[in-house]
């Protein structure tokens, strides 16, 4: 259940748009306006008033990066997403996954860190290509000055790393960096994957486990929803659980019998099976929250582990 590799891609010169010609268009368009106004200019005063506006916009703008300029946006939020904050998470420094809205942004690691009520995130990025970052807008960014912006710090690997902070996980995050090839702050968004923590990151408070909802030893069915991978793969829903001794253990089929192991919290486990659909028995440490798990298929040329999350819903728990 740790670090994956972020999905961000590094940035290049290229990416974004011929500063030249793309800062040249906005500046001929501001003109005709300007001559349109100055006929009336003399028998309306509101007519000057409007000047100055047009006459700044360009200069602020040209901080920005504008939607041409940048790489296809994607969303950094995923089905069952909802914010985990400070106080639901242990203090300590986790690795934790990060989605990112622009393949030109590459994080190459990020490391969480929850101290004193707050999550600050260390981002090592894969280059130096951004000097700055600021949680926020890029028109916020702007807005702030220069003693308001993160500067990057130079670590080991010679990139640059950010100490960056943030409200919740599994929540949008925007994000400004200033490119020094651009001269320009472009927008970001993030997201911070609260399934790729160890579930004993969590503070057990807001836990729902089998022990908190007073679950008699006993044969139970619930049911099971499961993310990730190219989404062909399936599971039997609802599954059938059994729990001892306040520890909820549910028995997984999946799709096909390519799955020769499974990795949870950490722990390799082995199908119960020898014909049929792969099948394993796996610890249920809580539900009603992603679960993040690996499995590995052997129906490619090569065994390959795939990411999985699996959420255990406790109001389809129901006695056999």
């Amino acid at each position: 259940m740790l670090l994956g590799a972020a999905a961000c891609g590094s940035t290049s010169a290229s990416s974004a748009a011929p500063a030249p010609s793309s800062e040249s268009a906005p500046a001929s368009s501001e003109s005709a306006p300007a001559s349109s106004e100055s006929a009336p200019a003399s028998s309306e005063a509101p007519a000057s008033s409007e000047v100055p506006a047009s006459s700044e916009a360009p200069a602020e703008n040209a901080q920005i990066a504008g939607a041409s300029e940048m790489t296809t946006v994607e969303s950094v939020l995923e089905e069952g997403m909802s914010p985990i904050y400070p106080n639901q998470v242990k203090e300590g420094t986790y690795p934790i996954e990060v989605n990112c809205s622009s393949s030109m942004f590459k994080i190459t690691s990020a490391e969480l860190h929850v101290k004193d009520g707050a999550f600050n995130v260390l981002l090592t990025m894969s280059s130096k290509t951004y000097p700055y970052l600021f949680p926020g807008t890029p028109e916020e960014a702007v807005a702030a000055g220069e003693d308001q912006w993160i500067k990057a710090v130079e670590n080991a690997e010679g990139t640059n790393s950010f100490l960056f902070p943030i409200d919740a996980l599994d929540a949008e995050v925007e994000c400004a960096a200033f490119s020094k090839n651009k001269e320009k702050w472009y927008a970001r968004q993030l997201a911070f994957r609260a399934a790729s923590l160890p579930i004993d990151a969590f503070d057990e408070s807001v836990l729902v486990t089998a022990e908190s909802l007073a679950l008699a030893d006993g044969e139970y069915t619930v049911e099971v929803a499961l993310e990730g991978g190219s989404g062909k793969a399936k599971v039997t829903s609802p599954a059938a659980m059994t729990v001892k001794d306040g520890k909820a253990t549910a028995t997984l089929e999946w799709s096909s019998s390519n799955y020769d192991y499974m990795i949870v919290d950490g722990e390799k486990l082995l199908p119960i099976n020898a014909d049929g659909n792969s099948t394993f028995e796996v610890p249920v440490r809580a539900f009603d929250m992603r679960l993040a798990v690996k499995a590995d298929t052997v129906a490619m040329s090569q065994p390959h582990e795939i990411d999985y999350t699996l959420n255990f819903d406790s109001a389809t728990i129901a006695a056999k």
